[in-house]
């Protein structure tokens, strides 16, 4: 199964949605690019017959449920700024950039951090559920997929679907959620088979977990808001933890699409999931007019120079 992305709209503006095909084949002799940042990154050769899809609820959780081997997908590629994310309450899902008192939101650089420090994203089909008190951090969920944090050497593109090998878990508590972040690495990576576990990364890359940690902290400080908080006094938990927690917002999701959970303002439409009788089935020239009805892939729109500064506080 392989999947491709179309722009519509004009990147770093607030129109710019990126939306997903599934494909039956890839032809490798038709090329697209869009924009990450000011960068332009190839990606797969795109089928003209491939079929909308909804990135939240039609691309499967698991890559390969024997090997616990996750689907991944790639909001927000390492480095960047612009805080991407699937629209869970937007038709189809598409990936967009998140809006802040009417301006597009970018994470400050809290020194000495740049940009996102991992490839971050979201493993499709979990949700977190805003009615659900979990019982280690005695918060409920941020009603959106598991975030994920992929460790790997690749700088990935945005709107990639990766394979991850899941190795731990952080439990961050956001303004009083509880909002879990996945520790994870590409199994593509060449050093994939040497992580297994969140002790591997303790080992082989010292230091990036305190990073992490430092870094879910205080990003939110720039704009006001008080550091965050984590469970487990800021340890994380081993793999067999992580995929539990995985395990459960998938439980949570299949609730929410089979409408025994309500979905509030979350889109539900699916094109490939929910029977033709289900309110939550989109036919495919439903999904064609839904992106039909956004704007044109435009010209690029400059970045604000505020993405580029540092900014320095002393820590508590």
């Amino acid at each position: 199964m392989s999947f491709t992305v179309e722009e519509r709209g004009n990147p770093n503006s607030l129109t710019y949605r990126l939306f997903f095909r599934k494909n039956t084949s890839i032809a490798p002799s038709v090329k697209r690019q869009f924009h990450l940042d000011g960068l332009r990154q190839p990606t797969n050769g795109k089928n003209a017959e491939g079929k909308y899809i909804s990135p939240f609820h039609d691309i499967p959780m698991y890559a390969d449920e024997s090997q616990n081997i996750f689907n991944m997908v790639v909001e927000v590629p390492r480095w960047t700024n612009a805080k991407m994310e699937i629209a869970t309450k937007d038709p189809l899902n598409p990936i967009k950039q998140d809006v802040k008192k009417g301006k597009l939101r970018y994470v400050a650089n809290v020194f000495p951090h740049k940009g996102y420090i991992w490839n971050y994203g979201a493993i499709p089909q979990t949700w977190e559920d805003p009615a659900h008190k979990d019982g280690d951090t005695g918060c409920c969920g941020d009603n959106d997929p598991i975030d994920v944090c992929e460790i790997g050497s690749k700088v990935c593109s945005r709107g990639e679907v990766i394979k991850v090998k899941v190795l731990g878990i952080l439990a961050m508590i956001d303004e009083g959620e509880t909002d879990w972040k996945v520790i994870a690495i590409n199994v593509e990576d060449p050093e994939a088979n040497d992580f297994n576990n969140i002790s591997d990364v303790k080992r082989l890359k010292p230091g990036y977990l305190e990073a992490t940690v430092d870094w879910f902290r205080r990003y939110k400080v720039p704009d006001g808001k008080p550091e965050n908080r984590f469970a487990f006094n800021d340890e994380f938990k081993d793999k067999d933890f992580a995929i539990q927690v995985i395990k459960s917002t998938h439980t949570f999701w299949k609730d929410l699409i089979s409408q025994k959970t309500s979905a509030g303002e979350l889109n539900c439409k699916n094109t490939c999931v929910s029977a033709g009788d289900s309110p939550y089935c989109c036919s495919a020239d439903e999904a064609k007019a839904t992106v039909g009805g956004t704007c044109p892939c435009g010209k690029e729109e400059p970045f604000p120079s505020s993405v580029d500064k540092w900014f320095y506080y002393e820590k508590k």
